[in-house]
């Protein structure tokens, strides 16, 4: 991408995040050339490989939102990070429903079809402060959990019932997932995706008066926040037709876009590592995700936390290895879009150790560095999640409206896989990491 300068038109008094008239006018219009695209099993900015450590910020339009959100923070945080060389950002394109228990608010869809113009307007704000800072954006459609209502949500929209909440007693998992397979069969409930799937690719921002198709920062669409095919191997013919024709949309939307699911890997796909590859075979994906979670898996135990921390390297390490050979297989690269790790004893303080967590983060971080060493297929990796300046109750981690958004979405404690802006060790891991990536 070229580095196009910002213009500020109207006199800001103050600081550049008060300014009301503030106008984003860049000397060139954007080209095929200055978007990210692949080459093989390699990631190109212009003519150079690009590898990155990025992070997840699905909450970013909610900062920018004008009305409910808080742009000094999201300032702060982009600035932040980009002065530790994350220029790469997994962003949620809102939320569904009424944000109840365990569920994100406000909603960018709070009823089907009806919009939410200031978190629109947030969206397009982050777009163009991520564009002045030369950041790029993986920006997710969907969500296969409840958190942000998701699929599940489109289920209750379109006559299925209500959705069974396994964050409350009288639900199990097993009963949300067998409600949310139904999804991918519902022909309404698709429909309407597909409508939102238009109605954002087919915006024009309107800070900079560029179409999202035309914005080199958007680098990539994401189908869905982890996908999946749920509770049997029949499912997959339901989910493959519908994950088929929604990367169609998207490419004949945005062609000079890059396009990706958002699966966990294999973990995703009832643990087969076969189905995974038929379904990343499809020309319109241009690369591979996979995600890892030591924790959720088992692999970390609380009370044994320096061993299980070399287990869980151990484990990640062949989880990523598996996966990359199926991107080798399919010629495509292939990003860790989610990883996390919770600070010594599960704990919520932010004066609680993050030793283990920096110990997991630098073997992760190694194997990116050796790709690129070696010119293999992982090319990009983002940790779950940046909370920069949020702040948070340690002693009741349960997220409620108006709380401070922070890494870890509503349904989990607030501050347990957080990176937060005085996490000074990790942020220093960061930068040293993107530095030789960059070199």
């Amino acid at each position: 991408m070229k580095n196009f300068k910002l213009i500020v038109t109207s006199l800001c008094i103050t600081v550049l995040f008060s300014c009301k008239s503030k106008k984003y006018v860049f000397n060139e219009t954007p080209s095929p050339s200055d978007f990210i695209t692949v080459n093989g099993m390699q990631f190109q900015k212009g003519d150079e490989p690009y590898y990155f450590i990025g992070a997840n910020y699905w909450y970013g339009p909610l900062l920018g939102a004008k009305k409910s959100g808080d742009r000094e923070r999201l300032i702060k945080e982009l600035d932040l990070m980009k002065s530790v060389g994350i220029d790469n950002l997994r962003i949620l394109v809102g939320a569904e429903g009424d944000g109840g228990d365990s569920r994100v608010h406000p909603a960018l869809q709070p009823e089907q079809g009806v919009y939410n113009d200031d978190l629109l307007d947030g969206l397009d704000f982050l777009l163009a402060e991520m564009r002045q800072r030369d950041m790029y954006a993986v920006l997710y459609l969907n969500n296969n959990w409840i958190w942000s209502g998701g699929m599940s949500e489109y289920l209750k929209w379109n006559g299925y019932g209500d959705v069974p909440n396994p964050f409350l007693k009288t639900y199990s998992w097993d009963d949300y997932m067998n409600y949310t397979k139904q999804f991918h069969s519902c022909e309404p409930c698709k429909n309407a995706f597909y409508t939102h799937i238009k109605y954002i690719i087919g915006r024009t921002n309107s800070y900079t008066k560029i179409k999202y198709t035309d914005d080199p920062t958007i680098m990539s669409w994401q189908v869905a926040n982890e996908p999946r095919v749920l509770m049997t191997p029949h499912h997959e013919d339901a989910f493959a037709e519908w994950l088929n024709k929604t990367v169609s949309i998207i490419k004949e939307l945005a062609p000079h876009q890059l396009i990706s699911t958002g699966t966990e890997g294999k973990h995703g796909f009832l643990q087969d590592i076969k189905m995974y590859e038929r379904l990343h075979s499809n020309q319109n994906i241009d690369y591979l995700t996979m995600h890892m979670w030591p924790k959720n898996w088992g692999w970390y135990d609380i009370d044994n936390e320096k061993e299980s921390t070399h287990v869980s390297i151990l484990n990640a390490t062949n989880y990523m290895n598996e996966h990359e050979k199926i991107a080798e297989k399919l010629n495509k690269p292939i990003v860790m879009s989610e990883f996390g790790f919770p600070r010594e004893k599960e704990s919520l303080s932010l004066d609680a150790s993050i030793e283990n967590r920096n110990t997991f983060y630098k073997a992760i971080f190694e194997t990116i560095q050796k790709s690129k060493t070696d010119q293999n297929a992982v090319a990009g990796l983002n940790f779950w999640g940046f909370a920069g300046y949020a702040i948070t109750d340690p002693n009741n981690g349960k997220w409620k409206h108006g709380d401070d958004f922070t890494g870890d979405p509503p349904q989990e404690p607030q501050g347990l896989n957080s990176v937060f802006a005085s996490d000074v060790s990790t942020l220093e891991l960061i930068k040293r990491f993107n530095l030789l990536l960059t070199e």
